[in-house]
């Protein structure tokens, strides 16, 4: 049962269920979870007891097929970051992009937040798809070798960087700096409200970068506070 002394992140980890009442409260479950839970709801201006027992009201895992990826192989669960994640920024970035000219060139000489928007938008593509290469191509594949050694699969990898510690520690700068991206443009949209009268494109670019934010936070989620601890603590075990 979550406690109001718990962090935002361990009720998370040991609930995935619990990502789904985080989100409808908008409470930072990613980068900012390393909080009390009673901590993250008074800075919301949250009923702490209200969130409680929504959580109490869900189960892990409560969708059909959702797995409890604690429990899961590091290189399963890379995998599944890669063909869920990976590749929703992939398609999503260049449509949300779209959108965003679009919406700019009809309505940006009267709402000027709107250029920001786009700019800030088109920084946080290039920064998620150049982190997201280097997941790929270097991190992901050391843990999934990693993984195989420590539990007698083969020979130790070897690797550039010594231990993981430090490009786990660049992939969460690389976190907390798209997080901060997103919220300023959610900041901007006035939590990705569009206003009264608005045209279907504003109101698909809006919803667009809603579902991005949501996506991001599950995506860094399953990052930063299954993987990477879990990939430590099998390399610091294995040594």
């Amino acid at each position: 049962m979550p406690t109001t002394t718990q962090t935002v992140r361990d009720i998370a980890t040991e609930n995935p269920a619990a990502v789904r009442v985080f989100e409808k409260y908008g409470i930072d479950y990613c980068c900012g979870g390393r909080v009390p839970l009673a901590e993250a709801c008074e800075t919301k201006g949250l009923n702490v007891d209200d969130v409680i027992a929504s959580l109490e009201a869900v189960t892990a895992p409560s969708a059909p097929g959702e797995k409890d990826w604690a429990k899961e192989s590091l290189a399963g669960l890379a995998a599944y970051i890669v063909d869920t994640h990976h590749a929703y920024v992939s398609r999503e970035v260049p449509r949300l992009n779209e959108l965003a000219g679009k919406v700019v060139g009809r309505h940006g000489d009267t709402r000027q937040e709107l250029a920001v928007i786009q700019s800030k938008l088109t920084e946080l593509g290039e920064e998620l798809i150049a982190h997201q290469g280097k997941e790929e191509v270097v991190l992901f594949p050391y843990i999934g070798k990693f993984e195989r050694y420590a539990f007698g699969g083969g020979a130790k990898p070897r690797s550039c960087f010594g231990t993981i510690d430090h490009p786990i520690k660049i992939m969460i700068q690389d976190h907390d700096y798209a997080g901060n991206l997103m919220a300023e443009i959610r900041g901007l949209s006035l939590d990705y409200t569009p206003p009264a009268g608005a045209c279907p494109t504003f109101r698909a670019f809006y919803a667009g970068l809603h579902e991005f934010e949501q996506d991001l936070h599950q995506h860094i989620h399953l990052e930063n506070n299954i993987l990477f601890p879990r990939a430590l603590a099998l390399e610091n075990s294995a040594v």
